[in-house]
């Protein structure tokens, strides 16, 4: 009996300091990040919409995460929006995040009608992923890129858009 309660102890422990170590995702509707976009940040804002399915969006992902790395301190505010389904988050995107290591904010989108709110992100975006929108603090200047960056493009864009 002593062994079974030990067992069952030392389970609970590594269960509670392996969900210690997962990042959050916070699931939101149009309205939520439209408040994300819309909110005039003393931040440059940068907003990636990707997905675990996505290939060309896990492809670049690093370049948004050295981007953070790099920049954070430096008022860059990033956001990554996933168009996963909600029913996956536990199943994959979380798992997909704790296996990167990703320590950015994450939100994903629960949405099912796309077509309803992508005209409202940029009226040019064909709602095709990944897309990533700029903005300069107070929400003075944006730009709208659909498309995956090429290998040290990000960086490049990000700092001519903010001079």
């Amino acid at each position: 009996m002593r062994n079974v309660i030990s067992f069952c102890l030392v389970s609970f422990l590594i269960l509670s300091t392996e969900s210690a170590k997962a990042q959050s995702v916070e699931v939101i509707k149009y309205s939520e990040l439209a408040k994300i976009i819309s909110d005039k940040s003393d931040n440059n804002k940068v907003i990636n919409f990707w997905a675990t399915w996505c290939r060309p969006c896990v492809k670049e992902l690093p370049q948004f995460l050295d981007l953070y790395e790099k920049y954070n301190n430096d008022q860059l505010e990033l956001s990554l929006i996933s168009f996963d389904f909600v029913e996956d988050l536990e199943t994959k995107v979380k798992p997909f995040i704790n296996k990167k290591n990703i320590k950015v904010k994450i939100y994903l989108l629960d949405e099912t009608d796309y077509n309803a709110f992508i005209d409202k992100v940029d009226p040019t975006w064909s709602g095709a992923i990944p897309a990533t929108l700029m903005l300069s603090k107070g929400n003075e200047r944006r730009l709208f890129v659909e498309k995956e960056f090429a290998e040290n493009e990000l960086e490049k864009v990000y700092l001519n858009f903010i001079k």
